[in-house]
């Protein structure tokens, strides 16, 4: 047996990373798939009736061995990655699809669900048993176990297609990343950036032996550079190498890669009975389908327009008052943004930073958690990690009981992909009356400290910290029964709630007091600040509003209606954000082509999302307002009806459940100022 496939023999049973070797992988996963095949072989050749439990149950709990070994693998090939892991994925993932499909289209296996099914009515369940079942119901019908075998030959061949594109156009987009730099030696080139990013780039150029500074397009460093650099023709070359990520016709170019995922998705939805890729999708989603989608963002759109027309009138003149600037264009968006603002609020990051140091930042957000939910955070050093950066955490409750192991992973690296977000390496469940609790990740990619400085951070990245950890929460407070109900396995349109709502305490004072200290004199971040972080929270909101919403509508584009007509990628991205575009197009750039969300990620159909959770969170948050953001009631309700129950009940019963209403669009209006 291969170390990924035993129980670890570790604390908490948490992953040995530092004794997994490369060539482990291969082995692992054929080792692993084949016992999740002996597992669903026992439930079918059991010759009882099948019941909920021998046949739903026993099916929820297979493949355990291959469910954490998938999740190391993949979320190391997300963190730590290398050309040797990403050749193994490109291997293991066809073989995944195939075993995912040898399940889903088992036709002995359906019969015994669908005899469940069928009696659903007679066998007493409870809400949770009884999602459980139409969820692995669902989970065969929607994926191709009512068609004939010839289609489901096809549906196979579809799946393993797509696995391997989508695969093919994340490392296309991590190698366009790590391919451009930009490398000044005039110090002139730098008038305007803070020291941070100074610094930062001068480490860089030394770490490769260079003289200068380089620049590059991972987050800490090309978004300051955008936002500061006085040199207009530096940040538009780093705009258009940014946005031509994937999109150059060289050996890494995804235009092919995205007609192909699209026409895939829509060919492989008609082959399962729906008119498009998104009909398929939101059939399980709270919004349901691509009309709701459409009518939702276009009824978003149509209060943010104006707003946004308007601002962006107002930052053109800014920049043609101040630098005689004829036309704005995307390279000077960020930069004549921030200078308008520290006009307006004499506000600017590089004030703000001194207070956000990062180690402070994430001790208020344990603190926030601990006075909501009674949660404890102690770092700890005898638990194994995949790079010397990460830090481990047991957390637990007021009555000392292990609620999860979290990990915290938060700066760049060369193997490690751009932008933030939060995973599991083990999920929760309850077996044979143990509840088994969840191993949580949060990667993100903050600057790093210096050699004269610790990491810190923009208030734009201490709401992004926030968000991770609010998905965090989600997973560690998770405590349902069956594996594929917990944590964050809720409807993907839901998902976003929990991360989104952390985020409103980064603007309120009591929160900023715990935990906004200046990292040189300690001194709490001054009211005057935190009152300006307040009235500039909706500063440009209807142009973000509007980014957010083009977002989303190009992908409800790509996946709400035949694809097959479009031969061109970059005409049709100019047609899809024609009725949102307040920029001049930039010839050289595309978006769809690094779109990772919805290409790689699990967003197709699902951008606005982002927006549907905000009406959400802005709503859930009033609630806390009304009664105290630290009300202990308050944040019992969310954890008890949201938080800590997964995907075990439809997303609008829990909701209803903790807020006793619907959620209503205006608090999000209001607290984005376009109402």
């Amino acid at each position: 047996m291969s170390i990924l496939t035993q129980h670890f023999n570790t604390k908490h049973n948490t992953a040995p990373f530092s004794q997994i070797k490369i060539e482990d992988y291969v082995p692992a996963f054929n080792e692993a798939i084949a016992l999740a095949k002996a597992e669903i072989d026992a439930i079918v050749n059991n010759p009882d009736e099948p019941t909920f439990e021998n046949t739903v149950v026993a099916m929820d709990f297979t493949g355990d061995v291959l469910d954490r070994l998938s999740s190391i693998f993949f979320n190391l090939n997300s963190a730590e990655t290398t050309d040797e892991m990403q050749k193994i994925a490109q291997e293991v993932s066809p073989l995944l699809s195939e075993f995912g499909n040898d399940i889903t289209l088992n036709a002995a296996l359906f019969a015994k669900i669908k005899a469940v099914h069928e009696q659903k009515e007679k066998l007493n369940l409870n809400p949770e048993q009884t999602t459980l079942l139409d969820k692995k119901y669902k989970s065969f019908s929607r994926n191709g176990a009512n068609l004939p075998e010839d289609k489901k030959e096809n549906l196979r061949e579809i799946d393993k297609e797509l696995s391997k594109l989508s695969l093919q156009f994340g490392e296309n987009v991590l190698a366009e990343t790590n391919a451009f730099e930009l490398h000044l030696t005039d110090e002139k080139d730098l008038a305007g950036l803070p020291e941070g990013t100074i610094e930062a780039a001068r480490l860089l150029a030394k770490s490769q032996e260079k003289e200068g500074w380089i620049f590059t397009l991972d987050y800490p460093s090309y978004i300051p550079f955008v936002t500061y650099a006085d040199n207009r023709e530096l940040r538009k070359k780093m705009a258009i190498a940014f946005g031509a990520k994937a999109f150059q016709n060289n050996e890494f170019d995804n235009q092919e890669n995205v007609l192909a995922i699209a026409k895939l998705r829509f060919k492989r939805a008609n082959l399962l009975g729906y008119k498009t890729h998104a009909h398929f999708v939101l059939e399980e989603r709270m919004a349901e389908s691509p009309e709701k989608v459409f009518s939702f963002l276009n009824d978003l759109l149509a209060k943010a327009k104006p707003a946004a027309q308007k601002e962006f009138a107002e930052l053109a003149s800014f920049a043609k008052d101040l630098d005689g600037i004829e036309q704005l264009e995307k390279w000077d968006g960020a930069y004549y943004s921030e200078k308008l603002k520290q006009q307006l609020f004499n506000l600017d990051d590089e004030k703000l930073k001194p207070y956000f140091q990062l180690e402070k930042v994430l001790a208020g957000a344990f603190t926030v958690a601990q006075k909501l939910y009674g949660l404890t955070f102690t770092e700890v050093f005898d638990i194994d990690k995949y790079h010397e950066e990460v830090m481990t955490y047991e957390v637990k409750d007021t009555e000392n009981n292990l609620v999860a192991i979290f990990y915290a992973d938060f700066f760049p690296r060369r193997g490690k992909r751009n932008g933030a977000w939060m995973t599991s390496f083990k999920s929760q469940s309850i077996k044979d009356g143990t509840n088994e609790r969840p191993h949580i990740s949060n990667v993100c990619n903050f600057t790093k400290p210096t050699e004269t400085k610790p990491s810190l951070l923009t208030f734009n990245e201490v709401t992004t910290l926030f968000h991770e950890f609010g998905h965090g929460l989600h997973g560690m407070l998770a405590n349902t029964t069956y594996p594929s109900l917990s944590g964050t396995s809720v409807f993907w349109d839901f998902v976003e709630l929990p991360s989104q709502i952390m985020e409103n305490w980064c603007y309120e004072p009591e929160a900023l007091a715990l935990f906004a200290n200046h990292y040189e004199t300690n001194e709490v971040i001054p009211i005057e600040y935190v009152q300006k972080i307040k009235e500039s929270a909706s500063f440009q909101e209807g142009l973000a509003t509007l980014r957010q919403l083009s977002f989303g509508l190009l992908d409800m584009a790509w996946h709400g209606q035949d694809p097959t007509a479009i031969t061109d990628l970059k005409t049709f991205e100019t047609e899809q954000f024609a009725n949102t575009q307040l920029y001049p197009d930039v010839k050289e750039n595309a978006m769809s082509t690094a779109f990772s969300h919805i290409f790689q990620g699990g967003y197709s159909s699902g951008y606005y999302s982002y927006k549907w959770a905000e009406v959400l969170d802005a709503d859930a948050f009033e609630y806390f307002q009304e009664n105290g953001i630290f009300n202990y009631e308050v944040a019992a309700k969310f954890r008890d009806n949201v938080l800590s129950k997964g995907g075990t009940e439809h997303p609008m019963t829990l909701y209803k459940r903790f807020r006793g209403q619907e959620p209503k669009p205006e608090a999000l209006l209001k607290r984005a100022g376009l109402l």
